[in-house]
């Protein structure tokens, strides 16, 4: 009943092989929740947390459920590996069974059970509990696809006195799809992950007033990650800035997490 896991939920299908004729049998269909857990353990304590499954399909559902470690990339996606990563918590996690068979429309509270040791050091451990289908895709010719959907819980364990800490390295443009958007680097040097709120007020070359706020992507304790910055409207005001910014733009206010502000006022040049 040993495994691991990492913040926000991600739903990956893989679909093998699939022919042209129609699908006569459902693909991976559970829906969990929450996305991500986070909890704060003494060295020494227990913690145990529920998650639901729902199976959401027309027929009876299989699963299989485990831990996993994972690591993030620059964008912000997760990926998972089965092997214990060095330093790895996944020892200290329980889960109540490795293998789930739900009825149509069932809702399962699925209990994990994180026990730190007597001698663990200050410090934040992080996992992934997997959901994963197990059922096939059957086609009009009676041959039988595999289907691998999995849906990865991310579960943040802070132990003793872990906290983030964050300093602002760079603040610049950075070319998109739709646009040049405001990115601030930020350093954690702390010894557990957050994640930004706050607005920021943007004001360009020519005056035009603009709010901003971080999006919301985990800094991992001992990383330095780019946060974009997106713009905030209300109910009365159309989904685009009303004129394309004229940098340098000036931004003003307080980066926020926890009970921590980080004070801002910097300038993107062109």
């Amino acid at each position: 009943m040993n495994t691991r896991l990492p913040f926000r939920l991600w739903l990956w299908c893989n679909l093998a092989g699939l022919a042209q004729a129609p699908v006569q049998a459902q693909g991976f269909a559970a829906y969990v929740s929450p996305p991500r857990l986070e909890l704060r353990l003494q060295a020494g304590e227990r913690k145990r947390e529920v998650i639901e499954i729902q199976h959401a399909g027309q027929t009876e559902g299989n699963y299989r459920l485990y831990t996993a470690d994972w690591k993030m990339d620059s964008n912000g996606g997760a990926s998972f590996s089965t092997e214990l990563a060095p330093g790895s918590c996944r020892p200290w996690v329980a889960i109540e069974r490795r293998q789930l068979t739900l009825a149509p429309g069932a809702r399962y509270r699925y209990r994990i059970e994180v026990n730190a040791p007597p001698d663990s050091p200050s410090g934040e451990c992080r996992f992934a509990l997997m959901v994963e289908g197990q059922d096939p895709m059957r086609m009009q010719n009676d041959v039988n696809f595999p289907v691998g959907g999995r849906i990865g819980v991310i579960v943040y364990v802070a132990v003793g006195s872990a906290a983030p800490r964050l300093e602002l390295v760079a603040a610049h443009w950075e070319d998109t799809p739709k646009g040049p958007q405001p990115v601030l680097e930020l350093r954690n040097t702390g010894h557990a992950h957050t994640r930004l709120d706050g607005v920021l007020k943007g004001t360009d070359q020519n005056g035009v007033a603009s709010e901003w706020t971080p999006i919301d992507t985990p800094i991992l304790p001992g990383e330095t990650r780019k946060i974009p910055l997106r713009p905030i409207f209300d109910a009365n005001t159309s989904p685009r800035l009303p004129q394309p910014l004229r940098p340098p733009l000036k931004l003003k206010g307080a980066l926020e997490w926890g009970d921590e502000q980080l004070p801002l006022d910097v300038t993107l040049p062109p």
